[in-house]
């Protein structure tokens, strides 16, 4: 139904963002919200999938055509909701997702949360040859001194809201203790760590 939006980015959150425009304030629901940190009441434009379910209709959002469209082909998976579509997405700049799919790396894709061994098949069988990389990663931001390292905290947030276990994330944690970074980059390094 809806192809992009182009608006202000008014609010970011752990689980989304909001778009204005039009006067109208738009609750997308996106792989990283923190990527977005950078666009804070800036314009930008955002590519939308709307799905529409009995008791809500949510608006899915994206950096690139080339991510939606991979979010479209994995939500078109047997067993794949959006939430976890978006699990995916955040995982990496989904090179890594194509190769295992390629090559039938049921181990890979088995990391990725809500995903269990027989979804992971179904996604070899569905996707094989069907999909390919989005762009690589991109540019970070410099980072924000906090004293109680609030961007950490943030990332954490965001990453249970991908579905990623509170155990899982607080081994994860204790790696980035000391440390001063982006929320963008800690999910991101996060991420990377959880599917290795």
């Amino acid at each position: 139904m809806y192809e992009y939006f182009k608006g202000i980015i008014s609010k970011i959150t752990a689980k989304y963002i909001v778009l204005e425009t039009g006067n109208i304030g738009y609750i997308l629901h996106v792989a990283n919200p923190y990527s977005y940190s950078g666009q804070l009441n800036q314009e930008a434009k955002v590519y939308v999938h709307q799905v529409v379910r009995e008791d809500a209709q949510l608006l899915y959002g994206f950096v690139t055509e080339e991510e939606k469209q991979l979010f479209l082909s994995l939500i078109s998976v047997s067993g794949i909701g959006p939430v976890s579509a978006l699990a995916i997405i955040a995982a990496d700049d989904n090179a890594g997702l194509v190769q295992a799919i390629e090559q039938k790396n049921i181990t890979y894709l088995t990391k990725f949360p809500k995903i269990g061994k027989k979804t992971a098949q179904q996604m070899v069988l569905d996707l094989e040859g069907k999909v390919a990389a989005t762009g690589g990663p991109t540019e970070s931001k410099a980072p924000v001194q906090t004293a109680d390292n609030q961007e950490l905290e943030e990332a954490m947030e965001a990453m249970l809201a991908l579905g990623y276990k509170a155990a899982e994330l607080k081994k994860i944690k204790k790696f980035f203790d000391g440390t001063t970074d982006t929320a963008e980059n800690y999910i991101k390094s996060a991420l990377k760590m959880l599917v290795k």
